[in-house]
């Protein structure tokens, strides 16, 4: 210092003064050195940093120049003046070299520079004028303006020379400023606003978020840990079974901590940088109340110099902007990283799931699967979320205490007395809750399960007209599920009551012990209101902590172990099956000669597939391999949900000659004709829109357009007709096929290719009992002839039901932007006004009581002190706590009110929604996946259950609480209102942008959701053909690409939540800084009281406005619940179950004639007819048999006399009624279906044949003795009561069909309709239904669609049909005769 003795500071002259300063000592050392200082230290860690992060170029661009040459010329200037200089010159240029467009280290540095200029900038000011220091002056002002302009620079990031990738992530190229604000999520925000959002405007993820990127790195760090415990293991290989034992048990428990391990190390780092962000938030946290505590002394200190007011002030302002900065850019790093674990875990579980085989299937589902990559990954994401709060809240909860105990000494474990009657008393009502949504998700849970069954089987329940007693059953459960429901919402009010009201109870506890326990003991103030802001930040933690917690030990021993265990397991599936299919296979020893035909053939379970299985490399083999390619056809069609010609070419190069070749030999150009749009047509997953003969003619064709080495082919032509099936053997598998120059093995029950076999292997109980030639085999007279015994005549079977015009399964999805107001209008109008203003009532007292006991404790802060007391204590903490108390009564009056509407509504719509889907036609089922369906009835309900009455009751809460805190601040300075009608205004229009976006943003992550399950699912069902074609490598990209769609859409959607935030909290932030200084400008008329209580409540703004928009925009989100329940009340709907105006008499149909004239039928309008002017007439107890190719419209005939589907054109008259003019229950009831799949449903044997419980004991146990099920029935422990499985799964193919006889027996109407009703079952079920139909059916009119052309010889008739028109109609001995179609048909099957 110029003199030597001036000291650096002097408190007098920089705070005890009205006109504060600093020395010129400090200002000529410590402000000059300090940005220095930082420049020095925190260099070399920044060239360090560029060292190992190259950025790529930067553009010359005029930002770039300007920021060059204000730096070079702030350089040039001080230097002339014989100013300090600061050599950034080597810093910047390092800087451009590596790319980096913006630097935190540059803007630090500059700000710091700025703020230390700030001092001598005022003392330069006031010494303006002529003197021998004017041309130092001068330079300093110039400095400051470069330096101020360098700042301003820094604030903006360089360019790069060009967009890597299409529509990049601006965050990339942000500046620092623009990162810490989320200014660069702005304009997906106003695009969003514009109009709606689709997946084209999102941005592709950063290099660094991929997939790609990610497992790959996931992959490496997995594999290190994995080889590390292999060695582990191997050094330990020569110890006892039983120590094996306990370290598989410890194996299992470490894998949850392996994975944990590989996942910390992948991403622990950008974790570690989020948590610090945290600790620094928690600094500036407990920072505010103890300045709020300094500003309320000034309030009280009338001499206070009204600068350090001001100072106090922005002091609260500064500490809660950044206190919100760092505790959002915590947020944003935990959400990123649990985005990043997400797709990691996606990535392997996937990856392992492609290695994974059908016997390790068995013990880990598909549902296990997807559950990994759908409910654990979001796990994972909630632990790495709430992981710091374990240790973390405890450390807060502490330090509240500790600054509480400063303030009120002992009298502070009063309050945690209470907060630990408060929460153990939540925790019962936790447990409570919980048992009561055991029995809800019981409830629940059996409802769903029964939907999902009524929508399985939806055709049986209209051909037998059950919808009413299926609905009562459900509606049963959905009693149920909703009285526990009721008592859950009502223990979840007090719960809500007793937290809401938590502040108000520990203030209660400690004040009123304070108080009592010594009367000396006074309330100002500042022991008033920094206590309540204390308390307000005792809540978060205290509520974070138990969820913490739960989350942290549920992810612990839960998640990571069984997802951990999961990919352990999988690494080594091969080592753990050798035992398991030990026994499936043994002793087999065959060569294949090159381009030779082996079929394989063998009884049930005789080890045909496991054969192929040992083949394709599925089964640890010993010794033996297939060389060159191989292509494979398993017995259950593969079809991925995809177009036809993608599921044709699966992943190889078109070419157009050689794909329709492969199209006409698997007899697919037939179907391109009837598909909407040929071999584009998207075909639903698992084949929905196909029958079973085409799913198995694509997954065929598949295998051919490969033009592999191999082909195994697991009895493919089972599923086809005969013709078809004879086509396929000779142009595909046959000597003179497309692959008779290939190596072909064919497992199959077809006899008639069995000749045309180079070899033959006869399989028994996993072994090769015979092989030779067809010839060869039927003269040893063994094995193989018992076989084709068994299997003549009969191995003619056609494909399933063909479901006429495929229905595209893509359905569409709705971008709106907002949701119409109308679902809101119909969301409270099933509410009822009644309760509505009773809710808004409760809520205005609510708010009123808390206003109350918050403006008394103002009152009570303000009582004067006399002789050291304050006067009526008892009765200012009587009245006090009766405020409170009332408060806590009116909150659990609103939430018990608006938990009971949400009930009311979600029973009604859950009642529209039930009936208007078993009021929807078939058509409606086959269009509409139903999945979709069920999703309205599970997770569309549980919304409008519990997620949108909370919505209700969080943002409710938070509004009434923002009326409050406004009311008081204009109470204590009404010009304040000058500020919150503007605030207002922008928070508005915040709001409205945000809640635009978001809820699109949501949609599309939703949409985009849905794919990676879709395809996960798809992906392990599979597995094999996947591996068999070696197409996994494909797989994974197309994985990768779905998980990647999915995440450009999460990514701004959570950021999104942040952006919203910063503002928000901003914006609370200022009128934090408007109410200080009114309060300051005031502070001769206001008293410290109504100062404390306006600055303790708008401290809570910030939050309360995030919390407003947050529960506003999940009711958004939610109420689209409603719009989907309701979307299907205008959907078509199928006529009346019953006419009032139509009465029928009791015994109709009495003589069972059916007449059609001129009927037409087609599956939609537009499309091809199904039935053309059929015109015939059935007369009564006439047996008429019908027949007919795939798709000749035999099953459409049966479809129309059930009004399944409605008459084109044309009528129906049964008994001389027109069947269009009655209703339908009326119909279906009246007449019965015997149809070719046998639906049975969960619940008691007596229930699947009598749901209406409309006939007696003896009725029942009569049908089922004709049924030849009496003696089954009667051995069943429940008997009656037996217990079906879900779709009668615990019952033989066989006895599921004779049920469906037993139905029929029992119900015994005039009319019976057999659709191909044993083409599914084996001979002597066969036998058995036909001869039981034959004698107990004998007086009425038979109706047979018919595979098995033996059963319908002795019948009166027999319609012959063909695209839709009857082209032969006699009885079987004249067609026959007549050497027509059915002729030929007959000659086929070897009847004639």
């Amino acid at each position: 210092c110029k003199e030597g003795n001036e000291p650096c500071t002097d408190w007098n002259l920089t705070w005890f003064t009205p006109n504060p300063d600093l020395t010129q000592c400090f200002q000529h050392t410590v402000l000059v050195w300090f940005p220095c200082v930082y420049l020095w230290l925190c260099a070399p860690f920044y060239f360090l940093y560029l060292r190992f992060h190259h950025h790529g170029r930067i553009s010359i661009s005029s930002l770039c120049c300007a920021k060059t040459v204000s730096q070079r010329s702030d350089r040039e200037v001080m230097s002339t003046a014989g100013l300090q200089t600061q050599q950034l010159n080597p810093t910047h240029n390092y800087k451009m070299m590596k790319g980096c467009r913006s630097s935190l280290f540059l803007f630090l540095f500059w700000t710091l520079a700025v703020v230390c200029s700030l001092v001598p900038l005022r003392a330069n000011i006031q010494a303006v004028g002529f003197s021998e220091d004017s041309l130092r002056s001068v330079a300093f002002f110039a400095c400051f303006s470069l330096q101020l302009a360098q700042l301003i620079l820094s604030c903006f990031a360089d360019q790069r020379p060009g967009a890597l990738k299409p529509n990049p992530c601006p965050v990339e190229d942000a500046s620092f400023l623009s990162k810490i604000l989320f200014w660069w999520f702005s304009g997906l925000v106003v695009k969003g606003y514009r109009s709606p959002l689709t997946a084209e405007d999102l941005w592709s993820l950063r290099e660094k978020d991929t997939s790609k990127k990610i497992i790959s790195d996931l992959e490496r760090e997995w594999s290190m840990q994995c080889e590390r415990c292999e060695n582990v293991k191997a050094l330990g290989c020569r110890i006892t079974e039983q120590t094996q034992l306990l370290q598989k048990l410890r194996q299992e428990q470490s894998s949850g901590f392996l994975l944990l391990r590989t996942l910390a190390r992948t991403f622990g780092t950008y974790f570690l940088s989020g948590t610090l962000c945290l600790i620094i938030h928690d600094a500036f946290m407990f920072s505010i109340p103890q300045v709020l505590s300094l500003l309320l002394g000034f309030v009280r200190d009338e001499d206070a110099p009204l600068w350090k007011g001001y100072l106090f002030a922005f002091t609260m302002f500064l500490l809660s902007c950044l206190q919100s900065l760092f505790n959002h850019q915590y947020m944003y790093a935990c959400f990123t990283v649990g985005m990043r674990v997400k797709t990691a875990v996606m990535g392997l579980v996937y990856r392992k799931s492609l290695v994974i085989s059908s016997a390790a299937r068995r013990t880990c589902t598909v549902g296990e699967i997807v559950n990994l990559v759908s409910a654990d990954t979001q796990k994972l994401m909630d632990f790495v979320v709430y992981f710091n709060a374990v240790w973390l809240a405890p450390i807060e909860i502490g330090l509240c205490l500790f600054f509480l105990w400063q303030h009120l000494g002992p009298s502070a474990l009063a309050g945690i007395a209470t907060v630990i009657f408060i929460f153990p008393l939540n925790g019962l009502i936790a447990k409570m809750r919980s048992k009561l949504q055991e029995v809800q998700m019981k409830y629940m849970d059996g409802r769903i399960k029964l939907m999902n069954e009524i929508l399985s089987g939806i055709k049986i329940l209209k051909f037998y007209a059950w919808e009413k007693a299926f609905k009562e059953r459900v509606l049963g459960y959905r009693e149920n599920e909703l009285k526990a429901l009721k008592k859950s919402q009502i223990l979840y009010s007090v719960s809500i009551a007793s937290f809401n009201s938590s502040t108000f109870l520990i203030a209660f506890a400690m004040f009123g012990v304070y108080v009592l326990i010594d009367e000396k003991n006074i309330l100002d103030a500042q022991k008033v209101f920094v206590s309540m802001a204390l308390i307000n930040i005792l809540k978060t933690p205290l509520s974070q902590l138990p969820f913490a917690m739960s989350t942290t030990m549920q992810a612990s021993l839960t998640t990571l172990r069984s997802v951990g265990s999961h990919l352990t397991d999988m690494e080594g599936f091969t080592v753990n099956l050798t035992t398991a299919w030990f026994c499936v296979l043994c002793r087999i020893s065959v060569k294949v000669p090159h381009g030779s035909l082996v079929a394989v053939v063998g009884h049930v379970g005789s080890g045909k597939s496991s054969l192929l299985s040992a083949m394709l490399g599925e089964m640890e083999k010993k010794s033996g391999n297939i060389t060159g390619s191989v292509a494979y056809v398993p017995q259950q069609a593969w079809i991925q949900n995809a177009t036809m010609r993608e599921n044709v070419v699966f992943g190889q190069e078109k070419k157009e000659s050689w794909y329709q070749s492969v199209l006409e030999a698997c007899a697919l150009l037939p179907d391109l004709e009837i598909l909407p749009a040929r071999d584009a047509t998207e075909i639903g997953e698992k084949g929905l829109n196909l029958s079973g003969g085409q799913k198995q003619r694509v997954s065929l064709a598949r295998a051919v357009y490969r033009k592999a080495d191999t082909y195994l082919l697991d009895d493919p032509l089972s599923a086809v007709d005969a013709h078809v099936g004879q086509h396929i053997f000779d142009r595909v598998i046959g000597p003179k096929g497309i692959l008779k120059n290939k190596t072909r093995v064919l497992v199959t029950h077809g006899l008639s290719f069995l000749p045309q076999a180079d070899l033959i292997l006869v399989m028994a109980d996993g072994e090769i009992t015979e092989s030779g030639s067809y010839t060869e085999l039927l003269n040893r007279r063994s094995t193989f002839s018992d076989f084709v015994k068994t299997f003549a005549g009969n191995e003619h079977k056609e494909s399933s039901t063909h479901r006429g015009e495929p229905v595209n399964e893509l359905h569409h999805i709705k971008a709106l932007n907002r949701v119409k107001l109308v679902m809101y209008v119909e969301y409270f109008r099933t509410i009822g006004l009644a309760l509505i203003i009773p809710i808004v009532f409760l809520y205005a007292f609510q708010q009123a009581a808390s206003l109350g006991y918050n403006y008394w404790l103002r009152l009570w802060a303000d009582d004067p002190v006399i002789n050291g007391t304050q006067a009526h204590v008892d009765v200012k903490l009587a009245v006090f706590g009766a405020l409170g108390f009332a408060q806590g009564i009116a909150i659990f009056g609103t939430t018990v009110a608006i938990s009971l509407g949400g009930i009311i509504a979600s029973r009604h719509l859950h009642l529209d929604l039930l009936n208007n889907v078993l009021h929807s036609p078939m058509s409606f089922f086959e269009s509409t996946p139903s999945g979709n369906l069920l999703n309205r009835f599970s997770k569309e309900i549980d919304a409008i259950d519990c997620m949108i009455p909370d919505g209700f009751k969080m943002m409710l809460g938070y509004v009434f609480k923002l009326l409050e805190v406004c009311i008081i601040v204009l109470m204590a300075t009404p010009f304040a209102g000058l500020v919150i009608l503007p605030l207002m205004l922008f928070y508005t229009f915040i709001q409205s942008f945000y809640v635009a976006t978001s809820c699109q943003l949501r949609r599309l992550e939703s949409v985009s959701r849905s794919p990676i399950y879709t395809h996960f699912n798809e992906t392990v069902q599979g597995a094999s053909v996947i591996r068999a074609f070696g197409e996994q490598p494909r797989f994974i990209l197309q994985a990768n690409s779905r998980v990647d769609h999915n995440q450009t859409s999460y990514f701004p959607r959570f950021v999104a939540t942040r952006w919203l935030a910063v503002n928000l909290e901003f914006l609370g932030n200022l009128l934090v800084l408007a109410a200080a200084i009114l309060s300051v400008m005031g502070r001769a008329t206001l008293s410290p009281g109504i100062v404390g209580l306006a600055m303790s409540h708008s401290l809570q703004v910030t939050g309360i406005l995030s919390w407003i928009v947050r529960a506003w925009t999940d009711v958004e989100n939610n109420i689209v619940s409603v719009e989907r329940v309701k979307e299907y009340a205008d959907t078509p709907k199928e006529a009346p179950w019953t006419l009032e105006n139509r009465s029928l008499p009791s015994a109709w149909p009495q003589t069972g004639t059916i007449e059609f004239q001129e009927y037409g039928l087609q599956y939609r309008k537009g499309l091809d007819w199904a039935l053309k002017e059929i015109t015939l007439s059935v007369r009564e107890r006439e047996k008429v048999g019908i027949v007919g190719r795939t798709g000749a419209g035999k099953s459409s005939l049966a479809l129309g006399i059930f009004r399944i589907l409605e008459a084109a054109k044309g009528q129906i008259y049964i008994d001389r009624v027109d069947i269009a003019e009655i209703g339908l229950q009326d119909l279906r009831s009246r007449i019965t279906i015997i149809p070719q799949d046998p639906v049975l449903f969960s619940g008691s044997l007596r229930m699947n044949l009598d749901p209406f419980d409309g006939y007696s004991d003896e009725e029942v146990w009569r049908a089922l003795e004709l049924a030849h099920l009496k003696n089954f029935v009667s051995g069943l422990p429940d008997k009656l009561n037996h217990e079906c499985s879900e779709g009668g799964e615990n019952l033989s193919l066989g006895q599921r069909q004779l049920v469906c006889l037993a139905r029929a027996l029992l119900r015994k109407t005039k009319i019976l309709v057999l659709d191909e009703a044993t083409a599914a079952v084996d001979l002597e079920t066969d036998n058995l239904i036909q001869s039981t139909i034959r004698t107990q059916f004998e007086d009425c009119t038979v109706l047979t669609i018919a595979h098995r052309l033996n059963t319908i010889m002795d019948y009166t008739r027999v319609i012959v049909m063909d695209r839709g028109n009857v082209t032969e109609m006699d009885s079987p001995a004249n067609l026959i005769a007549g050497r027509g179609q059915f002729y030929w048909m007959c000659r086929e099957a070897g009847l004639v």
